[in-house]
């Protein structure tokens, strides 16, 4: 098993930035791509963003593309989200998923095997 935790989230004005941590544990020599994907009250929970195992394969939803960076430290365990220029619509539970299968990098949730718990993002206009 792998367990995810995430840290960083928190109350933020709009234009402000935050970074999101999310530590891995467990049987981490198991997990390939790492990802983020938000849920908005109310709404389904959506892509954000996806990075491979060495890190030189991103990918991003169209509404954070330039604002978000995704980045990983595999000697950490860890996978990071830097949020700048932040929006009200950005606000959010943010979940930290990783993926088991080498190879591919998933942009759809039910592809991730593990999730942690997630951690609340608020940005007020």
């Amino acid at each position: 098993q792998v367990q995810l935790v995430e840290s960083g989230g928190g109350l933020v004005l709009a234009g402000g930035s935050l970074r999101l941590s999310c530590a891995a544990s467990g049987r981490t020599f198991s997990i390939d791509a790492m990802g983020w994907f938000r849920q908005a009250p109310g709404k389904e929970r959506e892509f954000v963003t996806a990075i491979n195992w060495s890190g030189h394969i991103t990918y991003y939803a169209d509404s954070v593309k330039g604002r978000f960076t995704i980045s990983r430290d595999n000697a950490k365990n860890t996978v990071f989200l830097q949020m700048n220029s932040l929006k009200p619509e950005d606000t959010a539970v943010y979940y930290c998923a990783a993926h088991s299968g080498f190879g591919t990098v998933p942009r759809v949730r039910d592809e991730y095997d593990y999730w942690g718990q997630g951690t609340q993002v608020t940005v007020s206009s």
